[in-house]
């Protein structure tokens, strides 16, 4: 019965991890809200709908004036009330601290740390018990890269903010975790050139670069598991492990 389907919201849903995780969550039996700000979140969400999914897009940049309310009152209209929220849309924009544009670290905060905090705000009021938040973080975000300020400090930022949301949705029944995945396979990795590409596999332990659908399956899990929250959930091949601690 439709009441009993789970309804997911997943950000930066048109490509990527985002739309793996859409994928995986419709092939559930879920019904998706698929947000992103580009004309390709429609052909996802199309996609998904071809194959019996009941699935909508929503075309938002989420870093925008009311883009979450309004991500939030499209989902309420049209599929009911949410049981999952996935924050994965994110930007990277990068540079030696001493270089770096403050607008560039402005715009990665806003759209990496504010957006996922507005969403999670809008949306948390509706989410049924037994609901979920699922924010992506990064391992750049629990490690120390050089020239990677403003994505570290936003994803930091978003362990920081999970971790509360773990404490104070407890409650009710609804969890918050971070999935932190390694080196993946996406059109942004998939720009480097094949020297860096293996020089980063070559410091997994794994020796490999994740693909989308193993991170999507993780995401997958933890948003259906019940006693956890406030976890920081490495998908990385073990790339946490060979960094070693702080």
């Amino acid at each position: 019965m439709a009441s009993e389907r789970r309804v997911w919201i997943v950000t930066g849903a048109s490509r990527g991890i985002g739309a793996a995780v859409a994928e995986v969550a419709a092939r559930s039996g879920a019904a998706v809200v698929l947000v992103a700000r580009g004309a390709a979140v429609e052909e996802t969400a199309a996609r998904l709908r071809d194959d019996g999914a009941e699935a909508v897009a929503v075309r938002e940049d989420v870093a925008a004036d009311g883009a979450a309310e309004r991500i939030v009152g499209a989902t309420l209209e049209r599929l009911g009330r949410p049981d999952v929220l996935v924050n994965n849309a994110a930007i990277h924009r990068g540079g030696r601290v001493e270089r770096l544009d403050p607008t560039d670290f402005d715009a990665v905060i806003a759209t990496d740390l504010a957006a996922p905090f507005r969403l999670c705000r809008a949306a948390a009021p509706h989410l049924r018990t037994g609901g979920a938040i699922v924010n992506v973080g990064s391992v750049v975000g629990l490690r120390g890269f050089a020239g990677d300020a403003p994505y570290a400090a936003a994803k930091a930022g978003l362990a920081g903010l999970t971790a509360v949301l773990a404490i104070e949705l407890a409650r009710r029944g609804v969890t918050a975790n971070v999935v932190v995945p390694g080196f993946t396979d996406t059109e942004l990795t998939r720009a480097l050139d094949e020297r860096t590409r293996a020089r980063i596999d070559a410091r997994i332990p794994l020796g490999r670069t994740a693909t989308t659908k193993e991170i999507a399956e993780v995401i997958a899990w933890v948003a259906g598991t019940p006693y956890m929250t406030g976890a920081v959930v490495p998908v990385d091949g073990g790339l946490l492990a060979a960094l070693g601690s702080r």
